[in-house]
């Protein structure tokens, strides 16, 4: 399960209805792929449609979808959202993660 902040969530919201989303009803899609300067990136889009492979629940009111590859390095993890002088954007505490780039965009395992 991915744990989602109340920071987290307010942007999200925020977010999913600038972009013509419903956030009560449609999805935060979180994976990761490969790439970065640690090996592993994180990716969050949002979506209205759910693959019968994802794995599918809800923290703090927001519906979240992961395929199942990514679950495996995201269980644990919490979605905050910094706003602060050393950046905006989302912030993963993934506790799986061995080593992360200085961005806290990448990791390893």
């Amino acid at each position: 399960m991915i744990k989602v902040s109340d920071t987290a969530k307010k942007k999200v919201i925020e977010l999913m209805t600038e972009d013509g989303f419903d956030a009560s009803k449609d999805f935060v899609r979180v994976g990761v792929k490969s790439g970065g300067c640690s090996g592993l990136s994180y990716q969050l889009t949002f979506d209205k449609n759910q693959l019968e492979s994802d794995k599918t629940f809800e923290e703090n009111n927001i519906k979240i979808v992961v395929d199942k590859k990514s679950f495996l390095y995201l269980v644990g993890t919490i979605l905050e959202y910094s706003g602060g002088l050393n950046g905006k954007g989302f912030v993963f505490n993934n506790p799986n993660a061995n080593r992360t780039c200085g961005c806290g965009e990448s990791f390893s395992l």
